[in-house]
């Protein structure tokens, strides 16, 4: 008699298992549409990750805005020659 190792399922196994699954777990990728949420979620807010120790001084979203906003305020003003501000950052 040959043995067949305990991770290792027979193909009747499979269809068992299939038969076994409710019916709410198996999906039809026939009627699958796009998502329509998709669009809205290109104007998704910005992640960013703090260094640790940045994260120790702001712990909430709204003081990295503020301490960003006062910065930005700090700033020599951009001519309208230097363009929009697209690419800043960039290489």
């Amino acid at each position: 008699m040959k043995k067949t190792p305990a991770n290792k399922s027979t193909p009747d196994q499979e269809s068992r298992k299939a038969a076994e699954m409710p019916a709410e777990y198996m999906f039809d990728y026939q009627k699958a549409r796009p998502n329509r949420f998709a669009s809205r979620m290109q104007a998704a807010p910005l992640v960013v990750i703090l260094d640790p120790d940045v994260a120790k001084i702001f712990t909430s979203g709204e003081e990295v805005n503020q301490a960003l906003r006062a910065l930005i305020s700090a700033m020599p003003k951009r001519s309208a020659a230097a363009g929009d501000g697209a690419g800043q950052g960039q290489g």
